[in-house]
This record gives C-alpha cells, sequence and structure tokens, in this order.
C-alpha cells in the first residue's frame, strides 16, 4: 500500500461520491465526512485501486476551447483570451471562413486519456491507493444497512478505511474488480470476499488484448474454478455482442476459452467440430459451418504450379521521375507505368502526400491542376459542413442521442490509444490526436449507418500523418473506407470472405501445411483476423505500413494481393511452426508475436513471386482465377485421359469450419523456395492473366 501520488494509466472505473468517515476525536467521536473520488486503473499490466480526497482530485482546465490555423493544424488554448494571434494568411485563407466550426467549445470529458490529474494541496493523510496484486479480501456491508461500504484488507493484514457510497451501489466496484481477479464468498462469513490473482495474462482486459503484440500462454496450474469463471464471462460477453467481442478480441480470447471448456486431459484437447462450429458461428455471424465428420484430406489431384521465380525491388519512385510524367495542365501521363512503379519500390516520402490521394481516388488521375484546386474547394465545404452538425450538437440534445453519445465515447477511448509511441500523436492533448478525434467524428456524419468501429483510427492515423491537412486526410480516409468498409459492417461479409479466399490460396500453396494447422485446431485461419481487418496495421512498423499501403492501393499484380501477402508470411512461419510441433496455443501466441518483425520488402517479394507462379500455372482452379481476378477460363485436371474436361474447385483450408465443397481437393506442387531460379522479370508489371 502507498500513499497517493499522481498515478496516470487506463481509467477502469470512476466514482465520486465515496466517503471515508473519520472520527474528529472531538465532541462525541462525531463522524465527519471526507468527499473523494474512487477509481480503478491499469497501468503497465498492474491493476491499482485509488482514492483520493475530492479536493485533491480537482482539474481546473476543464474547458477547452478550439482554433485553426492555414494549415488545418487545430491548436487548443484555455481560453478564447489566450489563443495565439494568427497570422494576416490566415485571415486570408479559405478554411478561415469556416473557423466558427471549431470555435465551438465543449466540456472536455475528465481523464479520456486515463491520466489522473496532479494535487494541488499536497498529500492527504487520508489519500490511498494500491495494487490489486496485494489485495486479501474485501468486506461488504450488511444488507439494508445504509449507505453500502467496502473495507479492503491487503495481504501484509493492511486494514483500509472504509469507503462508503453515498451515491451508488458498491456492486459497480465489484464488477469491475471481478474482470482481473476471481472472488469467493468466504465460508464463515458471506460478507467478506477473499481474493484470487490469476496469472498476468488474464490480468490484460479483453479489449486490450488486440493492442498486445505478445500474448503469454494460460498456466496449466490456475484453478479450474477460476479458468471456467473467466471463460463463461468471456463467454457471455461475445453471445451478447459477437461483433464488437470479435472485433477486439477474435485471434486470442478462444485459446482461453476453449482450454477451459476442454479442460485438462490431454486425452480431450481435440475439440469437437460442433463446439468449435459453435463458437466461429456466434462471433461472426451468418458464417456457415459444415459440422460433419470428414476421415481427413486426400489428395486426388496435384496441381505443378511450376518454379517459384525470385523478383527484385526497386528504390521508391523520386519527385523527378513524378514530375516527368505530369503535363503542362497538371494532368498524370503514362498512369499504368506509373502504377508500376509504385507496385515494384513504392514513394519517397516527400511524394506521398500529394501521390496518396490518386492511389486513393480522392483526386482523379486524369485531372489537371485547376480541377483538382475546385475539387478541394468543394470537399473543404463539404467536410466543414458535416463538421458543424456534431460540433454544434449541445449536451442536452446528445443526450437525447444514444449513438452519437456511444460513437464519441469509443472514438475518444481508441483515439488516446492509437499510436502514442509516434511523435506526431505522443503527448497530452496533442493536435494530432484532437484531428483524429474529429475527423472520426465527421466520419460518423458522413456515413451514420456504419458509424465508427473499432479499428478504424488505425487506418486514418497514418493518412492523417502523412497528409498533415484535416480536410484531405477526411477524404482520403473516406476513399480507403469504401474499399474496406466491409470488414466493419455488422455482418463482418468482408471478413467471412476473405478468410474463406485465404485457406483456399493457401490450399493451393502448401496443403500439407494446411493439414497441419487444421490437426491443430487452426485451419480456421482466425489468427489473421487482425492483419485482414486493419490491413496489417499492427503487424509492420509505422514506415514499413506506409510503405506496403502504397503498393497495395496500385491494385497490383491482381485483385486481393493482401492475401497473397498473408500467404507470404505464413510460409516464412511455416518451418518453424512445424518443426517444432506447435500446438493450438503456440501458433497463436507465435503468429501474435510477429508484429513489427515482419520484413516489408522480403514479403512484398515474396507475395509478388506466388502471384508470378500462379499465373503461369495453366491448371489453376476456376475458384482461385476468381479471386485474384484473372480471366475465366476453363479448367480441367492435368491427368485426365478420357479427353473429357473435369472441373475442379479447392475446399477450405479446414472443412468443418467452412462449408466444404463435394469435388476433389488440389495440392499443389513445386512450392519449395529450394527450386526456386533467378529469373528475369520486366519491371512493367501488368494485371496478371492466365499464360
Amino acid at each position: 500500500m502507498a500513499v497517493a501520488g499522481v498515478v496516470s494509466g487506463k481509467v477502469i472505473y470512476e466514482q465520486e461520491g465515496v466517503y471515508i468517515h473519520s472520527s474528529c476525536g472531538k465532541s462525541n467521536d462525531q463522524d465527519s465526512l471526507i468527499s473523494g473520488i474512487l477509481r480503478v486503473l491499469e497501468k503497465d499490466a498492474e491493476v491499482i485501486v485509488d482514492w483520493r480526497p475530492l479536493d485533491d482530485a480537482l482539474d481546473s482546465s476543464s474547458i477547452l476551447y478550439a482554433g485553426k490555423d492555414s494549415s488545418s493544424v487545430v491548436e487548443w488554448t484555455q481560453a478564447p483570451k489566450e489563443r495565439a494571434h494568427r497570422g494576416p494568411e490566415h485571415v486570408n485563407s479559405y478554411e478561415a471562413e469556416w473557423d466558427m466550426v471549431n470555435t465551438v467549445s465543449f466540456k472536455k470529458k475528465p481523464h479520456t486519456n486515463g491520466d489522473t490529474p496532479s494535487q494541488r494541496n499536497g498529500k492527504s493523510k487520508w489519500s490511498f491507493l494500491f495494487s490489486l496484486t496485494d489485495l486479501k479480501s474485501i468486506k461488504q456491508n450488511k444488507e439494508g444497512m445504509g449507505w453500502s461500504y467496502l473495507v479492503f484488507c491487503l495481504k501484509d493484514d493492511v486494514v483500509l478505511p472504509a469507503l462508503h457510497f453515498h451515491q451508488g451501489d458498491s456492486k459497480l466496484l465489484i464488477d469491475s474488480l471481478e474482470k482481473y481477479v476471481v472472488l469467493c464468498e468466504a465460508p464463515d462469513d458471506k460478507r467478506i470476499l477473499l481474493v484470487n490473482c490469476p496469472n498476468k495474462s488474464l490480468s490484460q482486459s479483453f479489449e486490450n488484448l488486440l493492442d498486445e503484440p505478445t500474448y503469454g500462454l494460460i498456466q496449466a496450474g490456475l484453478l479450474d474454478r477460476r479458468k471456467l469463471l473467466w471463460a463463461t464471462h468471456q463467454w457471455k460477453k461475445i453471445k451478447k455482442d459477437p461483433y464488437t467481442a470479435t472485433l477486439v478480441g477474435f485471434s486470442k480470447v478462444t485459446n482461453y476459452i476453449f482450454d477451459s471448456l476442454r479442460g485438462s486431459d490431454p486425452s480431450t484437447h481435440q475439440r469437437p467440430p460442433s463446439e468449435m462450429a459453435d463458437f466461429l458461428s456466434d462471433a461472426i455471424p451468418g458464417l456457415k459451418i459444415n459440422q460433419q465428420e470428414e476421415p481427413g484430406f486426400e489428395v486426388i489431384t496435384r496441381i505443378d504450379l511450376g518454379e517459384r521465380p525470385v523478383v527484385q525491388r526497386r528504390e521508391p519512385v523520386t519527385v523527378e521521375e513524378w514530375t516527368k510524367n505530369i503535363d503542362s495542365e497538371g494532368r498524370i501521363l503514362n498512369v499504368d507505368n506509373m502504377k508500376q512503379m509504385i507496385f515494384r519500390g513504392g514513394l519517397s516520402h516527400a511524394l506521398r502526400k500529394h501521390v496518396w490521394k490518386f492511389l486513393l481516388g480522392y483526386f482523379p488521375w486524369d485531372s489537371t491542376k485547376e480541377e483538382r484546386t475546385q475539387l478541394q474547394k468543394q470537399k473543404t465545404d463539404e467536410y466543414f459542413r458535416m463538421k458543424l452538425q456534431w460540433k454544434s450538437v449541445s449536451e442536452e440534445q446528445e443526450k437525447r442521442n444514444s449513438r452519437l453519445r456511444d460513437y464519441r465515447s469509443l472514438i475518444e477511448k481508441d483515439v488516446n490509444r492509437t499510436d502514442r509511441t509516434n511523435k506526431f500523436y505522443e503527448g497530452q492533448d496533442n493536435p494530432g490526436l484532437i484531428l483524429l478525434h474529429d475527423i472520426l467524428m465527421t466520419y460518423c456524419m458522413y456515413d451514420f449507418d456504419l458509424g465508427y468501429v473499432q479499428g478504424m483510427s488505425d487506418l486514418l492515423s497514418p493518412l492523417l500523418y502523412v497528409m498533415e491537412n484535416e480536410v484531405d486526410a477526411f477524404w482520403c480516409f473516406a476513399s480507403y473506407m469504401d474499399q474496406m468498409h466491409q470488414n466493419f459492417e455488422e455482418q463482418m461479409q468482408g471478413m467471412k470472405t476473405q478468410l474463406i479466399q485465404l485457406s483456399t490460396l493457401l490450399r493451393l500453396l502448401d496443403s500439407g501445411f494446411c493439414s497441419y494447422l487444421e490437426s491443430q485446431d487452426s485451419g480456421y485461419l482466425y489468427f489473421c483476423f487482425r492483419w485482414l481487418l486493419i490491413r496489417f496495421k499492427r503487424e509492420f512498423s509505422f514506415p514499413d505500413i506506409l510503405r506496403l499501403w502504397e503498393v497495395m492501393w496500385t491494385e497490383l499484380p491482381c485483385k486481393n494481393f493482401h492475401l497473397l501477402i498473408c500467404c507470404a508470411i505464413l510460409e516464412s512461419e511455416k518451418q518453424q511452426i512445424m518443426e517444432k510441433h506447435y500446438g493450438f496455443n503456440e501458433i497463436l501466441k507465435h503468429i501474435n508475436e510477429l508484429s513489427m518483425k515482419i520484413d516489408v520488402e522480403d514479403v512484398l517479394c515474396k507475395a509478388e513471386a506466388i502471384s508470378l507462379q500462379m499465373v503461369k500455372c495453366k491448371e489453376l482452379p476456376q475458384a482461385v482465377c476468381e479471386i485474384l481476378g484473372l480471366q475465366d477460363s476453363e479448367v480441367t485436371t492435368p491427368d485426365s485421359d478420357t479427353g473429357e474436361d473435369e472441373h475442379v474447385d479447392l475446399t477450405a483450408c479446414s472443412t468443418p469450419a467452412f462449408q466444404s465443397n463435394s469435388l476433389p481437393v488440389i495440392a499443389a506442387s513445386g512450392t519449395s523456395d529450394d527450386s526456386s531460379t533467378q529469373i528475369s522479370v520486366s519491371p512493367n508489371v501488368s494485371r496478371l492473366t492466365p499464360a
């Protein structure tokens, strides 16, 4: 236990009107009431319980005002009179007309970034905080005996002052603590809750599982009751809102749930298909799953994809190369050739702010400079009109608009943990964070049906970083969301389709690896869920994701090139996964720990080589042709002796997971790196067509 100082972290629970009844020691030991604020905070995988007198918790800087300069970077000041003087260039700028949108003040919600304010009056003798790992028990009041109160007893037998909840029940606090510890009634006194702290990996909040690049395995020594209790809690959460639960922890929570459900008997470690099917049906609504037991995959025909070429990438496109492809009116010449150059090498950073607008469809490739200037003016008008819609909503109006409240709450929560290690977004009240917030709120006005879904801040962050302009970043983001929209829709049709397509491609490339994954209950490939949802944003470093995205935006060399990137990553990890006999737990852990360790140039080379290898295959299955957007062609099995064409297709990587066709299973050969040969590859990469 420690005297309360300045504590920062993610606020899990916060309640004012929590009193200590202190005896003043004077007339008749009359109680004096000390009003305080109680918080539960999460910091560095540790959970802190913090109480301090209300006087020590006040924050006078609760009112913030927004202003906009000519570069569209919002500047925050404490009051209008303290605003920095703006130069004459701002007055004459077009965006100055929209200053009214940004001078609408709003009250900042306290501690939205998880930081508690510094104390003003020094340390109070009544303030305290302690780590949840030090908590031994909690004593509750008798039912019906006035205000509810709780008494915390620590493991060193220190008993803290009773906390009286004058403005609400203490049950919300108990519910918050039960997310991190198991509370059991003492056998001799039901008012006392005994505490058993689980493994550190369970102490991470469920929503932060998506954020953490590493994942600790569950220790076998945990109590069965504790495992079942935690698993039941998460299962109820998934059943209540499978969409949100899937977004925040799909690829990881299954590990603990199924370990809890199946018990510790090694003979039961193979999960029945019905059990996995039930979970995936709940987690991804509408997914069709075949629950029939099948004896396994039998390789009927092997497709020889041929030797895989080794490709090399070029240097990024320079400003000089770009300028040479612009005519006197500002039109881009040789668009196809320029896209090929970008695909093979990416862009120098100085070009990104301009070229990304073309790649994302904000600027038409055939537009003149004058047309683009007019378009920006029109789009600026449109953007600030939408921004004004939510900026002008009063607090009273928002109380009657639950959807807007929910959007704002989720956006504020996500913005405060998006790319905070990047200098563009680090620090408190950073202008970059404020712009992230404003753009995402405005997008809710642009597409109110979709609104905001967790993960969208990850897609916006690199765009704003590159554009350094609120309006341009918004319209580039809106264009990107047109591509990614299905990933975030309630039915998640985009995610379902991509998982099935990925399993189809992977089985063609390496049926043996697919069969191994299936044998380890990993054939569903749901550990790739995060990759697909936010296009590898959490897997690569920030500079690498800029390169990867601009390459994918060229839409070369084929449709769904991002799925071939997934295949390239998995192929690189195949040897370690299979040679070390990784099981269900280890595969999840290994894939999650790849975050920030993947070489983007190496992956792009491998993915391009796979695409070239496939396009040269004359017996490519029709399903693969459709996934990659190749020309339709009749596909026959290579060993047909009857002279009649036998149409074939690929089943999904894990038959129990996805609805299977009754067609033969096709496997590929000639995919080994050992058989790769160096060939000359033309720098002019065009959209693939079958050979």
